[in-house]
């Protein structure tokens, strides 16, 4: 009985223990270990055009509560740092630059268009806008990242400097800019495209398209159990469609986990991460 007694601390001590620590990984350590992932560019149904690279970057809830929030303005530079040090041919940004809806974070507008205007990439930097982006104001952030060279593409394509690729931009689907059918409007009939949307929810009424499609928001739940997956996906997509490759309907898109972190500062087997499609 003594024995039992004597053992039971020991027991609690090693709860606490185990359970600070899974709160360290979970708050301090994952939300910020950003993985770098190499996935393929082309498929069974296209063929990408040799040696090009494509980076995409979302989410990156830029705040100057870093503490909360995480992502500051240096750790975005030291991220833009390691995309250009990659060497992309074309950079995809899928939306959520800022953190919180303008009313509850101060992180100006253009502070956050030049972190990212430096990002770097010979055939062009392209965005669409997310729903905190539209939150904070849709209009003045698409002319702070037109003023750093970044084309955004709301409802619109364009043709990839010196390819027959299409880059194709569809608006966000969770505050009522999602248009897929004016978005691919002007891409010819058969031509390959990258297709960036913030909202994945927007490819479940995409027309058909070959070549690349890839969505954000989702932050892969930000938690994901072993077996059960995110326990919790914000809008309208399917929780089956939180992260990684998404098929539907013979087609496929890559659902990214994003950079940054949102209501609660946590990730827990869902690392932030950056893509470079080759």
């Amino acid at each position: 009985m003594s024995g039992t007694r004597r053992g039971l601390p020991v027991g609690r001590i090693a709860a606490a223990l185990v359970l600070l620590a899974l709160v360290v990984w979970t708050v301090v350590i994952e939300p910020r270990w950003v993985a770098a992932r190499i996935e393929p560019l082309g498929s069974a149904s296209w063929q990408a055009p040799a040696g090009l690279k494509v980076a995409v970057a979302a989410d990156w809830h830029l705040s100057t509560q870093s503490l909360w929030r995480v992502t500051s303005a240096e750790r975005a530079a030291r991220i833009v740092d390691q995309i250009n040090a990659a060497r992309p041919d074309v950079v995809l940004l899928p939306g959520d630059f800022l953190a919180g809806s303008g009313e509850d974070e101060d992180f100006a507008i253009e502070d956050m268009a030049a972190v990212l205007g430096r990002l770097k990439a010979p055939q062009g930097v392209y965005a669409v806008l997310g729903n905190h982006d539209w939150w904070h104001d849709g209009e003045r952030i698409a002319r702070a990242l037109t003023a750093q060279g970044i084309r955004v593409l709301e409802n619109a394509s364009v043709r990839l400097p010196g390819h027959a690729l299409w880059v194709v931009g569809i608006g966000d689907g969770s505050t009522g800019h999602s248009r897929p059918e004016l978005a691919l409007a002007g891409v010819p009939p058969g031509a390959p495209t990258l297709v960036m949307m913030h909202d994945p929810f927007s490819f479940a009424a995409m027309p058909p398209t070959k070549g690349l499609v890839v969505a954000a928001h989702t932050h892969g739940g930000q938690i994901s159990l072993p077996g059960l997956g995110a326990l919790v996906v914000p809008g309208r997509a399917p929780r089956e469609w939180a992260y990684g490759w998404i098929a539907h309907q013979g087609r496929r898109m890559y659902v990214t986990s994003g950079l940054g972190v949102s209501i609660l500062p946590v990730r827990f087997n869902m690392r932030p991460e950056w893509v470079l499609f080759q």
